[in-house]
């Protein structure tokens, strides 16, 4: 006898058996025992979720002599000539070869003569966005005034390119991507119906390369099967034979690059190639575990929104601390890039050793996320004290040149406020993050309308960091923490080519004093 793939074997035949489109069944079901049903529906959403199924099902169901709680009996003489594809009531027709206008024309002949046996004659047309404009026009006039025995059931995976007169005339349906805990459920269940030993683990793996379609879950897990016939299918069994990549790989590699070793790099990544393993689902897996990494950096609860093993977790919990959450959408950023890239490229080894390159050399890259990476490894280094002269290096320095003060007024009164944050200004930013404190130690304050505290950037990177909103904000807390009182600030750029002192009040000058950093290398303000 010949062999059944799993996705066949194990189609739903009733209603019950549907899995992760609760809300579309049941309200099916509430229809047909209603007697309710409509003339013309729309199942739209992305492959193996269950449309054809579900369109199935109800046919057999409608016309069923012994319906059960609204699914078909499946016993009845019409539900076995439905099963068996003799019928003449249900018409499948699949639109992506069929998508000419003669093709429409000859539906709408036939609907014209009642069924034959049951009571509806019903069209499944598959990937119905596949018909040509002059078969979707054919087809609008049927479709909106069918006779009463006849149902049109559209499934699409693109319904995007449905035109709106066919929208309008049906009752859409959108099927969701199925889960994982509902896809590795149900591989559970039929695994023990197959008397096939499966780990948990491996099943998980499945469920989560399906990306939310149970027959690509059946597929992929068929073709383990047959690799390893007759054997406990493990974990290592379905990487080795997807071609996939275990997470403690994932983090080796983030481990080198966040030492900037290429070479140790490049090794891995042959070894990946020399196992055979897909490079572009490693592309996919490794992002998944930066963003996992990043969830985890900016929350302390995300166990539950993570599908990972509680060892797996531990483990990004330790690497989020060696990583900041700035480089790691930078990372992101790369290898989302990457990922559109190699699609359809050829030597896709090529543009991963590019991008693991870019990750540790964030100088090759002139965007603002690789400039901030750049300035966090070089403050790194120098907390570590890693920078080390080999032989003196002399400047010549310039001649000071005599500066004429500017005439700005002054103003009579600064705000208390105000006075007491320029006054403690060098406390107050080392409390903020390095970034930003990096770029505050060459900002300028000044006093804007309203009693506000105005800081000027002469470069546009610092003002357009520390004028993001998330920043900004940090520190106007840091401000109000410090002093207790609440003080609005206000952040602005230098014009190019100007000097502070010609544009604005240096409130320095008012308050008499010198603004200094202390930190170790005693640098003025």
């Amino acid at each position: 006898m010949a062999y059944t793939a799993l996705y066949r074997k194990f189609r739903p035949d009733n209603f019950e058996d549907v899995k992760g489109q609760s809300h579309i069944v049941t309200t099916l079901q509430n229809q047909i025992k209603a007697e309710r049903m409509g003339h013309a529906y729309l199942f739209c959403g992305t492959r193996g979720t269950g449309k054809t199924s579900i369109a199935k099902i109800f046919a057999r169901a409608v016309n069923c002599e012994h319906p059960v709680n609204g699914s078909p009996c499946n016993e009845c003489a019409v539900c076995r000539s439905i099963n068996a594809g003799t019928s003449m009531n249900v018409i499948e027709i699949d639109a992506a070869s069929n998508n000419g206008v003669d093709n429409i024309r000859e539906i709408v002949e036939e609907v014209q003569y009642s069924p034959a046996e049951g009571k509806y004659k019903v069209y499944i047309i598959d990937e119905v966005h596949m018909l040509s404009i002059g078969a979707f026009n054919a087809l609008l006039k049927t479709l909106e005034e069918p006779p009463s025995y006849v149902i049109f059931i559209l499934a699409t995976t693109e319904v995007h390119k449905i035109p709106i007169t066919i929208l309008s005339r049906c009752q859409r349906y959108d099927f969701k991507r199925i889960t994982i805990e509902t896809i590795a459920s149900r591989l559970e269940d039929l695994m023990k119906t197959e008397q096939i030993e499966v780990e948990e683990k491996a099943i998980r793996y499945i469920a989560k390369a399906a990306d939310g379609s149970m027959r690509d879950a059946l597929s992929l897990l068929d073709q383990c099967i047959a690799f390893y016939l007759g054997k406990t299918l493990t974990y290592d069994n379905v990487l080795e034979v997807l071609g996939a990549v275990d997470t403690e790989v994932f983090s080796r590699f983030l481990r080198r690059i966040l030492d900037e070793d290429i070479v140790g790099l490049m090794k891995m990544l042959e070894e990946l190639v020399m196992q055979g393993r897909e490079l572009g689902q490693f592309v996919i897996d490794f992002t998944w575990y930066l963003r996992n990494l990043l969830l985890i950096s900016t929350s302390d609860n995300m166990e539950d929104v993570l599908d990972i093993s509680s060892e797996n977790l531990a483990r990004l919990k330790e690497e989020a601390t060696m990583v900041d959450q700035d480089r790691l959408m930078r990372y992101i950023r790369v290898f989302s890039e990457l990922s559109g890239q190699i699609k359809y490229a050829v030597q896709k080894r090529i543009f991963i050793e590019i991008a693991l390159i870019k990750l540790c050399k964030p100088a090759m890259e002139n965007n603002l996320e690789s400039v901030i990476d750049r300035i966090t490894k070089l403050e790194e280094k120098l907390e570590k004290g890693d920078f080390v002269s080999t032989k003196p290096v002399s400047y010549a320095q310039p001649e000071p040149q005599p500066v004429t003060a500017p005439d700005l007024p002054l103003p009579k009164a600064i705000p208390e406020e105000v006075k007491q944050v320029v006054e403690n200004w060098p406390a107050i930013i080392r409390n903020t993050s390095k970034t930003v404190q990096t770029f505050l130690k060459n900002a300028k304050l000044s006093l804007a309308g309203d009693n506000r505290l105005l800081i000027v950037f002469k470069d546009d990177l610092a003002f357009g960091f520390v004028g993001n909103e998330n920043h900004k904000d940090e520190l106007q807390k840091q401000i109000s923490d410090y002093i207790g009182k609440e003080i609005e600030i206000e952040i602005r750029l230098l014009d190019e080519g100007s000097r502070f002192e010609e544009t604005y009040v240096n409130i320095e000058q008012a308050i008499n004093m010198e603004i200094t950093i202390e930190d170790d290398n005693k640098e003025e303000f």
